[in-house]
């Protein structure tokens, strides 16, 4: 049976979330509402690419086009996304989808595109990217089992923080997340998304993304951005105030999430990417005793010769990160979503 591929048009957006939520590896970052935010909140092009077979959707590889000043055209999948790259259901769909994919990078003249894959299996055989792992952990079925099957040192800390008066609660605005992070990020010297970035979405995600806050004392000590994908918890943002630190209002963030999910039908935590050994969010990851797991990027490279590198931890970037943490919050929070689209 012949395959056609084409650009993803807005009357395929049904057919196309049906696809990944159906796909053994989709991810909530291949559904078209990671695709209507971040065109709605950054104005990045979409370039995505169906695969149909007989009329049936057989391949899908969201897709955006991205510049930046520094290292040029880009072709992404998917920009702000741990997770993208290509599903499909048969190795003649990744075919069609890899040679689409060669012909519009040299028909754009891009310099690289780049696929995040969660799995080998989406692997469309381009120059391996070995940067990140993941970690994820199956939801046990009550909260005493959850903290039985923690790493040693996530356990003492989660019982510490339990003995705090801590509640979590749903937010009903972005207004005390959004500051939180704002604040988190100009420690850490990174620019910060605009606040429109979890405004839309909240908008298009719906019931499938949430905010919620940890109270102490009536103060905001921590809050998270989560997305749920099929019985998979997401906790994609987190930020915290310092000042609470030594009550551990993480570790009770990220506890709870997973007791709320045993009471609510979900069977998988997947606490995202981090930098390999080195980055602080890896260390705090690692202590969970979570399953670790390379990540699978790839890229094509087709006018660079190299592989670029924006990670945080690259040397070229140690100045700019000093002096963005010098830098007054208002002025942050101004400068820094222009920056942002820059990093995707």
């Amino acid at each position: 049976m012949s395959l056609s591929v084409r650009f993803f048009e807005p009357g395929d957006a049904p057919a196309w979330d049906g696809f990944v939520f159906r796909h053994p590896l989709g991810t909530p970052f291949h559904l078209t509402a990671w695709r209507a935010s971040i065109q709605e909140t950054f104005g990045f092009r979409c370039l995505s690419l169906a695969a149909f077979r007989e009329g049936n959707l057989a391949g899908a590889l969201p897709l955006f086009e991205v510049k930046n000043p520094l290292s040029g055209r880009a072709l992404i999948s998917s920009p702000f996304a741990v997770y993208g790259g290509a599903l499909f259901d048969s190795p003649e769909a990744a075919a069609a989808l890899r040679g689409a994919l060669e012909r519009l990078g040299r028909e754009l003249g891009v310099e690289y595109a780049e696929l995040r894959n969660a799995f080998p299996e989406q692997q469309l055989g381009f120059a391996p990217v070995r940067r990140y792992v993941t970690f994820t952990h199956p939801i046990a079925s009550s909260g005493e089992r959850i903290i039985a099957g923690l790493g040693r040192n996530a356990r003492n800390m989660v019982r510490k923080a339990l003995r705090q008066p801590f509640t979590m609660e749903r937010a009903a605005s972005p207004d005390v997340f959004f500051d939180l992070y704002s604040r988190n990020l100009r420690r850490l010297g990174t620019p910060a998304f605009p606040r429109s970035h979890f405004e839309n979405l909240l908008k298009h995600y719906g019931d499938s993304a949430d905010i919620r806050e940890v109270k102490l004392a009536g103060q905001t000590a921590a809050a998270v951005f989560t997305l749920y994908f099929r019985d998979q918890i997401l906790p994609y943002y987190g930020a915290s105030d310092p000042a609470f630190n030594a009550a551990a209002p993480n570790n009770f963030m990220y506890f709870e999430l997973m007791r709320w999910g045993a009471e609510n039908g979900f069977h998988w935590f997947d606490f995202g990417r981090s930098k390999k050994e080195g980055s602080g969010s890896y260390a705090f990851k690692s202590h969970w005793g979570m399953t670790e797991r390379e990540l699978p990027y790839e890229m094509l490279l087709v006018k660079r010769q190299s592989l670029p590198n924006f990670s945080p931890n690259n040397p070229r970037f140690d100045l700019a990160i000093r002096l963005w943490r010098r830098l007054p919050l208002a002025l942050t929070r101004l400068i820094g979503p222009p920056l942002i689209r820059w990093f995707p």
